[in-house]
C-alpha cells in the first residue's frame, strides 16, 4: 500500500497512475486512463464506502447490484448515472478498486415499492437476510446500481473524516458516457 494519503482533489489528479496500477491490465481501460489524463472526462467519479461482507461479495463477483437507502434525498440518489466510475473503499481502510456503472434505478419508496425492489434485486444485492430489509424500513429513497466488473489496484489511503457512505468526487458532465468500457 502506498504511503501517500489522498484527499478528493489529489485522488482525482492521480487517477491515471492509480488506474495504471490495476492488477488486471485489461486494455479496455487504457483509453479510460487517457481520457482522465487529458481531463476530458464527462462521467462522474464517486467514492463508495463498504462494510464486509458486501465489499468482498463485489470483489468475488457475487454482488452485482449496490444499493443505497436513505431517509433524505442524498447522494447517490439522482447523482449517479450509467457510465460513471465508482471507487470502492473499505470502511476504515483503503480504496481497493473500481467499477463502472452499467445501469441505475431510483425509487421514492412507497409501500408497494418494497416488494418490487426485493423481488427484482434481492439476489443481486446478496441481501437474503431479513435483517437487511428490516434495517432499511424507514428509508424514503433508494438508489440501485448495476455494477460492471470489479477492477482492483494497489490499495491507497484516502483521508475521509465524515460518516458519509457515499461521496461524489466529481459530478457528471452530461455530454459523454463510458459505456464502451463495460
Amino acid at each position: 500500500m502506498s504511503k501517500q494519503v489522498y484527499d478528493s482533489e489529489l485522488l482525482i489528479s492521480h487517477l491515471p497512475e492509480i488506474l495504471d496500477n490495476r492488477v488486471d491490465k485489461d486494455k479496455k481501460y487504457d483509453e479510460l486512463k487517457t481520457i482522465i489524463e487529458q481531463r476530458n472526462f464527462r462521467f462522474g467519479i464517486h467514492l463508495a464506502i463498504f462494510v464486509e461482507p458486501y465489499l468482498q461479495y463485489i470483489i468475488e463477483g457475487k454482488k452485482t447490484v449496490e444499493s443505497r437507502f436513505s431517509v433524505n434525498r442524498i447522494a447517490p440518489f439522482k447523482r449517479i448515472f450509467q457510465g460513471d466510475l465508482i471507487l470502492l473503499k473499505r470502511s476504515g481502510g483503503p480504496v481497493v478498486g473500481f467499477c463502472l456503472v452499467k445501469e441505475v434505478w431510483f425509487y421514492q419508496i412507497k409501500p408497494s415499492t418494497w416488494n418490487e425492489i426485493r423481488n427484482n434485486f434481492e439476489s443481486a444485492l446478496c441481501a437474503q437476510d431479513p435483517q437487511f430489509w428490516k434495517s432499511k424500513k424507514h428509508a424514503s429513497y433508494a438508489t440501485l446500481i448495476k455494477l460492471g466488473e470489479f477492477n482492483s489496484f494497489s490499495p491507497i489511503k484516502f483521508r475521509k473524516r465524515d460518516r458519509r457512505g457515499w461521496v461524489v468526487l466529481k459530478p457528471k458532465a452530461f455530454n459523454k458516457k463510458l459505456t464502451d468500457y463495460q
